[in-house]
């Protein structure tokens, strides 16, 4: 008969959540790895949609602008590398889950309901990021090879571009989780919407920092086109934080409770 090692409590000493990481991503990359090989039988058709913002650039300026592959195994590298993309897409539900799955013990019931919510809100919103990302990449493409000089020939490097476009969705893919987290921290009560909403300035400047980091090109239309969802979505959870914060500070004056934070409602409140 097996028997659980883990406390009832859902406390573990420092050994057993470094084990517990450990686990959580060796099936994490697992997953990713599956993902890979499955996507390995979808290179063409996913190479040919990574192509076609080119084509489609080159034949709206009648000029000579294309992918190159610049060396012996650089295809075969080129076909590896988008694999392990697909993968990390494919396999995006089952590497969030481990994620809930090793902060999962330590929480309560309740904690453990809202996590539901966190993971069932997190999955779809990092494809939506990623679905985002694919839409607004050939306006990106586009307006990025204008600048080509008429008569010039543009031979786009093909690690360059992959490199360009794995930075751009997954960017987009991970912004577009700032929300969830953002809800999610809020809900179990660890950060209140007025602590985000103080930090709204330095949230901005975050935005644009991290578009700006994650887009391999200096021009700043990609960093804009970035930065601009994120910080929509910022505000967009500090808007379902307050809503929620406020909700429970009610709750919590009518039953006679301190506020989320602590403070003690006024005699008039409490009437």
């Amino acid at each position: 008969m097996t028997t659980d090692r883990r406390p009832r409590d859902g406390r573990m000493p420092l050994r057993g959540h470094l084990v517990e990481l450990r686990r959580r991503v060796v099936l994490s990359a697992l997953g990713i790895l599956a993902g890979a090989v499955l996507g390995w039988f979808f290179y063409e058709p996913v190479f040919e949609a990574l192509q076609r913002p080119i084509l489609q650039a080159a034949a709206s300026r009648d000029a000579v602008v294309s992918i190159n592959f610049g060396g012996l195994a650089t295809a075969i590298d080129m076909q590896v590398k988008v694999s392990v993309f697909l993968g990390v897409l494919i396999s995006s539900p089952w590497w969030l889950y481990q994620l809930w799955a090793f902060i999962n013990p330590g929480l309560n019931r309740t904690e453990r309901i809202r996590t539901y919510g966190f993971l069932g809100a997190a999955i779809p919103m990092f494809l939506a990021g990623a679905a985002f990302a694919a839409l607004m990449l050939p306006n990106a493409v586009r307006v990025l090879t204008e600048f080509t000089p008429d008569g010039a020939t543009n031979l786009i490097d093909a690690q360059t571009y992959l490199s360009f476009v794995m930075r751009f969705v997954l960017a987009f893919g991970i912004a577009f989780l700032l929300p969830v987290v953002m809800v999610s921290l809020t809900l179990l009560g660890v950060v209140r919407a007025r602590t985000w909403a103080r930090g709204w300035r330095w949230a901005v400047l975050l935005s644009f920092t991290f578009a700006a980091v994650m887009t391999p090109t200096p021009d700043v239309l990609s960093m804009i086109m970035l930065a601009l969802p994120v910080c929509g979505l910022y505000f967009l959870a500090l808007a379902i934080g307050t809503v929620h914060d406020r909700r429970e500070d009610r709750r919590r004056v009518a039953a006679g409770l301190p506020r989320i934070d602590g403070t003690t409602p006024s005699t008039e409140e409490s009437a």
